[in-house]
């Protein structure tokens, strides 16, 4: 991290860095398309930055800024920007965010190694330390192991279907919900990095967690503070810049682990507290925060659901469809970094929007008190909606949650199968009741502005809750096979609950979720398959068939009656043999 200079007079290491930037943008400007950087360097009074801020590709630089001149409200008085050219020629506006006193922070990363030029764009252009600064920041070769680093930050892949990093190497949406993770009753180091290491010990690798503005409770609950209070002063008349220093830790720590932070920014009911124009500067300060860190953003949860307790919910649902709208549409002009948009939904996350378009996937909430044919039914209406995305299930059947009957692992799990099959594969995330509130031994969470009470397994009971595992498991089988090319299989099996096959027809998975009876139309594979039963409880494989399943017979397929957990569910795995050419 480097600090801007406020004097006027350059020394030696200035003068040189200025020679330095003035080179590269000569040999950019055909690139940069004018020379009008190149001009203001050379005519306005520039500030330079001393010494260039190293860091490797795709990880964060920070560069800091400290005023000379003070503000009454810094917050709300002073947009700072910086703009970046990489090395290709291509132009970042990379927002600052203020860090509390007289200081102002630019958080940066890139995959292109090089030297990264910026300058600084202040709306009080007076202020001669915030504004026209000048420098650069070398980005190095990454040298590690975290992929989040080594393949790149998660896009939507080249089929519009699925995942993937940035260099093309499919990623497997495994989600774990942490809501109100940032809250201190889940103490930090200890207890957040324990859960951080059981969940990257089973293979999860993505987060779900809400920026300090939390569901199932009333602004500034005391069930809410964070390790430095909370996000927001009491009137919404400034952000807390001490709240998401103790934040950050926590969003980075899971980065460093490999787990990527799916960041909420808030419950959608608090929209109307903020208003629309706050809530922007709420996004853009967590973009300035995070948006350089490779996360996806979720908007906001049950996006369009009014507070619990409202009167007048179809109206509040219509005024918050379209304000939300209007801040998706600020996000997207805000992030330089183009993270993954989604929201979290009542049901559908393009219901909760005017303009669908605006979301990179969709994101379900398919039902905690749902039969399972509902979970699978639901997958596959998001899989043929328009425009087409990758779909996945945000919200389902959290294990242990205690409505009646009190769900556990068997439901967690049927819930996983049934909308990960009929929805593509793209991913799934679990939920435990105990964690996502965080729930201590003794001291439950409580109830809800709505009355509801949803259980009281601690959050260190509800990690080790057989679900996580049964998850991991299949995570583990899924990886074994082409799981990034299948398909719902609607027209390959009947009888199924929810089915998937490979475009080529070389692979295909059909799920029994109560141990009936599969029927397999073998036209539609390519070729001669073999025929395993895959336990979802203990994750072992069992033949179906001693002989293999020819494309000229019909077959039917019996499931091995009890699995692992004394359950009837089980997944059909048919893999066509490889034939010499």
């Amino acid at each position: 991290m480097f600090q801007a200079n406020p004097g006027k007079v350059f020394s030696l290491g200035q003068t040189l860095l200025f020679l330095s930037i003035y080179r590269e943008l000569v040999s950019r400007q055909k690139s940069i398309g004018s020379l009008v950087l190149l001009t203001v360097l050379l005519v306005s009074s520039v500030q330079l930055c001393g010494a260039a801020v190293t860091a490797e590709a795709n990880r964060q630089a920070e560069i800091s800024f400290e005023s000379t001149k003070s503000y009454a409200d810094p917050f709300s008085q002073v947009t700072l920007d910086a703009v970046f050219t990489a090395p290709g020629g291509q132009v970042l506006r990379v927002p600052a965010f203020w860090a509390g006193g007289n200081i102002w922070r630019v958080r940066y990363a890139s995959p292109q190694t090089g030297t990264h030029l910026f300058l600084t764009e202040c709306s009080d252009v007076t202020n001669s330390v915030l504004h026209k600064v000048g420098g650069e920041v070398v980005v190095t070769p990454y040298t590690g192991s975290n992929t989040l680093f080594s393949h790149g930050p998660v896009r939507v892949a080249e089929d519009g279907r699925h995942f993937a990093y940035a260099d093309g190497t499919p990623f497997f949406w495994l989600g774990d919900t942490w809501w109100m993770g940032l809250v201190k009753r889940l103490q930090w180091p200890g207890d957040f990095q324990k859960l951080a290491a059981d969940r990257k010990e089973k293979g999860f690798t993505v987060v779900q967690i809400v920026a300090g503005l939390y569901p199932d409770m009333p602004a500034f609950d005391e069930r809410g503070l964070g390790d430095e209070g909370f996000p927001w002063e009491r009137s919404y008349t400034r952000i807390r810049p001490e709240y998401f220093d103790a934040a950050d830790r926590r969003i980075q720590y899971l980065v460093e682990q490999g787990l990527m932070p799916c960041i909420l920014g808030c419950w959608g009911y608090h929209l109307p507290w903020l208003g629309q124009e706050k809530m922007k500067q709420h996004w853009r300060y967590l973009i300035a925060r995070w948006g350089a860190l490779p996360v996806v953003w979720c908007v906001s949860g049950e996006q369009a659901m009014p507070w619990y307790n409202s009167r007048n919910r179809e109206i509040e649902t219509q005024q918050l469809r379209r304000e939300w709208t209007e801040v998706i549409r600020s996000i997207r002009a805000i992030d330089p970094f183009k993270r993954l948009i989604t929201t979290h939904p009542r049901i559908n996350a393009r219901d909760e929007v005017l303009d669908p378009a605006l979301l990179d996937f969709e994101m379900q909430q398919s039902g905690h008190r749902s039969p399972t044919e509902q979970h699978a039914h639901k997958a596959l209406q998001a899989w043929n909606r328009s425009p087409f995305v990758p779909v996945i299930s945000g919200e389902s059947r959290y294990e242990a949650l205690e409505i009646k009957p009190t769900l556990g692992a068997r439901e967690a799990r049927q819930a996983f199968w049934a909308h990960l099959l009929n929805s593509g594969c793209a991913g799934h995330t679990y939920g435990a009741n105990g964690i996502w509130q965080v729930n201590l031994p003794g001291q439950r969470f409580g109830k809800s502005p709505g009355g509801n009470d949803w259980g009281g397994t601690s959050w260190r009971d509800a990690m080790n809750l057989p679900g996580s595992m049964q998850l991991s498991r299949a995570k583990k089988f899924l990886l074994t096979l082409p799981w990034y090319q299948l398909v719902p299989a609607t027209n390959v099996f009947s009888g199924a609950t929810s089915a998937a096959v490979t475009a080529d027809g070389r692979c295909a998975l059909a799920f029994s979720a109560g141990g009936q009876v599969v029927s397999l139309d073998p036209a539609r594979l390519n070729g001669s398959a073999r025929a395993q039963w895959f336990d979802p409880a203990c994750g072992e494989l069992k033949a179906a068939k001693a002989e293999p399943v020819r494309k000229e017979a019909s077959v039917e397929f019996v499931p091995p009656g009890k699995n692992a957990s004394g359950d009837s569910d089980w997944i059909l795995l048919l893999t066509v043999r490889r034939t010499s050419p």
